[in-house]
């Protein structure tokens, strides 16, 4: 009955937009579904899988026992995870504050300071100052190397300002009157009204986190401080075996002959994905409509 009702509220341009949306989903869904499928197939089989194949041939956990079996991945693992979250609590909250003071009426020189952050977005100093300060800080082959040198991105600062000015002004100004301070102003009435703008922030900064590679390679040293992401480049892009099965396990190659490689890489990719794939759904039940609706009436 309802399908019925909904065919004729559906038009031709409707249908073929539907259906061009179902296309470009499937383009982005079977390609993960393939790797998720080859992962756990039998390592005799997955050599002869298509790309478009979403079921496994035969079922093997060889794979993820051949990455695991390598020392040096739970504790990179457990690098990236401190590094997503650590960092991603360090943006959220100095993004927040700054959005917070930058957009409160009266701030003196605050075309100055907006100028300022923007300039420094635009003209990137570049990365040998940044590796000389640093060194100078003593911060290599710490995970604060990597923490600290991305503290705050001026182009999500802008898109939380954007939210913040949304709050009614009435809200804040009633707040004063009633001898709140700045801080309780923020954590009880401009986080709650921008739970969307605020969980928008945590998924660019954690995504950001995670997939980092660049500084983690040159900044962490030492290979009991890298990163899953790094091994998974050193892997995946650049073909070193030794960073995934471990450089004693390849001493021991008969016990690995079995392998198919491009199935292990699928294993390996699909461990890296795995921790980004479940904060979607925690972030997407922030986006309710009509947020500010009932806070106050004009």
């Amino acid at each position: 009955m309802k399908w019925s009702k909904m065919k004729k509220y559906l038009t031709p341009g409707q249908i073929l937009l539907y259906t061009l949306m179902i296309l470009i989903m499937l383009t982005m869904v079977v390609p993960l579904l393939n790797i998720l499928a080859k992962s756990f197939s039998d390592p005799a089989q997955s050599m002869g899988m298509s790309g478009l194949e979403i079921w496994p041939r035969g079922f093997s956990l060889l794979n993820y026992q051949v990455v695991f079996s390598n020392n040096l991945m739970v504790p990179a693992i457990w690098n990236s995870l401190f590094i997503t979250v650590v960092g991603t609590v360090l943006n959220v909250a100095l993004t927040t504050t700054a959005a917070y003071a930058l957009t409160r009426p009266g701030l003196l020189f605050k075309k100055y300071i907006m100028g300022f952050l923007i300039a420094m977005m635009l003209f990137d100093p570049g990365f040998v100052p940044e590796y000389l300060v640093i060194q100078d800080f003593k911060l290599m082959n710490t995970p604060w190397s990597v923490i600290l040198v991305t503290a705050v991105n001026v182009y999500y600062l802008v898109i939380c300002m954007r939210y913040f000015e949304a709050v009614p002004v009435s809200l804040y100004e009633a707040a004063t009157i009633e001898g709140a301070s700045h801080l309780r102003i923020y954590a009880q009435i401009f986080l709650p009204l921008a739970k969307a703008g605020v969980a928008t922030l945590c998924m660019f900064y954690a995504v950001a986190r995670w997939n980092e590679y660049f500084r983690a390679g040159i900044y962490l040293t030492s290979s009991s401080k890298t990163t899953l992401q790094v091994i998974l480049r050193q892997f995946v892009v650049s073909g070193d075996t030794a960073a995934i099965i471990g450089a004693q396990n390849l001493l021991n190659y008969n016990e690995f002959a079995k392998v198919d490689y491009s199935a292990l890489k699928s294993a390996t990719i699909i461990i890296a994905i795995v921790p980004i794939l479940l904060l979607y759904p925690i972030v997407l039940r922030f986006y309710t409509k009509d947020l500010m609706a009932g806070a106050m009436k004009e």
